[in-house]
């Protein structure tokens, strides 16, 4: 059958056609929810889209399914039919909330709606694990986000997010590219980054300025190397801020043992940052701490 495409009937979670929902862009325009360009807001209509999305996430039996910002819920539709235990919508735009009341109703006890700043809400603490965030990120707080939840491989079992395509591939990045930086280490010292797809402008309503991507986050085995989130933090902040410069310079920014970071590590001072893998940056944060415990 081809991808995208309705199966056969079966015991699993209703599909669309079993809850009797309206067509999306008539919940729209009953609610009067026309997108705001201050919450980033740019509405998915594409049934096939929402749900490729969500088969990039995996298996989702038995686990919390998180999403960030649903809006009309368009891609809640597309969990709902997925096998999660419990889909939990944080959204701050109070117009969407009836909207997404009436989608609960259609599927009692699996999805709750929680009214928040996904910026400031405690995810960890309001789920139950095991736990995936599956989402399309306002693109205003998109990078914050993502940034707040990479540390969090303890509580989180996978993350399918659709991003601007230009941050996606800071995520997937490899040494001496310019895409290289300090999300590609952040993201891949605890995270095996997959590249999904890419979503023309064109497939939102209104269409946004850029092309956006779905990438997948799985949690590794293990970190790349022996590192602290603070001094990785740290370090690549000082390597990364002029990033053209010599490392011997750009680490000047910590203090004056960075000649001594350098020696321990057996890194060249004329190396630049983009030059260093994610190894690396841990063995120079490793340094940094051993001076600053």
């Amino acid at each position: 059958m081809p991808p995208g495409t309705d199966g056969p009937e079966t015991d699993g979670p209703p599909s669309h056609a079993a809850m009797r929902l309206p067509p999306l862009r008539e919940v729209i325009a009953r609610h009067g929810l026309a997108a705001r360009k201050g919450l980033g807001q740019h509405f998915l209509f594409d049934e096939n889209l929402t749900r490729r999305i969500v088969r990039g996430a995996g298996t989702l039996a038995g686990h919390t399914a998180i999403e960030v910002g649903p809006g009309p819920g368009g891609l809640t539709r597309a969990l709902l039919e997925s096998d999660a235990r419990e889909v939990v919508a944080i959204e701050i735009d109070t117009r969407c909330l009836g909207a997404l009341a009436e989608l609960a109703a259609t599927a009692p006890g699996r999805l709750r709606v929680i009214e928040g700043d996904a910026l400031s809400v405690d995810l960890f603490a309001i789920t139950e694990g095991p736990r995936k965030i599956v989402a399309n990120l306002p693109y205003n707080v998109g990078t914050r986000l993502l940034v707040g939840w990479l540390p969090r491989t303890d509580a989180l079992a996978g993350i399918t997010v659709m991003l601007q395509k230009e941050v996606a591939e800071r995520l997937y990045a490899v040494p001496r590219t310019k895409a290289y930086g300090r999300l590609s280490i952040m993201a891949q010292w605890r995270w095996r980054v997959r590249r999904l797809f890419d979503v023309p402008r064109q497939a939102f309503v209104p269409p946004p300025n850029v092309t956006s991507a779905v990438v997948g986050l799985e949690p590794l085995p293990a970190p790349a190397a022996e590192a602290d989130w603070e001094a990785l933090q740290t370090v690549t902040a000082a390597a990364f801020n002029q990033r053209r410069k010599m490392l011997r310079s750009s680490l000047k920014a910590l203090g004056p043992h960075a000649d001594r970071f350098l020696e321990q590590t057996g890194i060249r001072g004329e190396a630049r940052a983009e030059e260093l893998d994610v190894v690396a940056f841990c063995a120079l944060a490793r340094a940094w701490r051993e001076v600053n415990p």
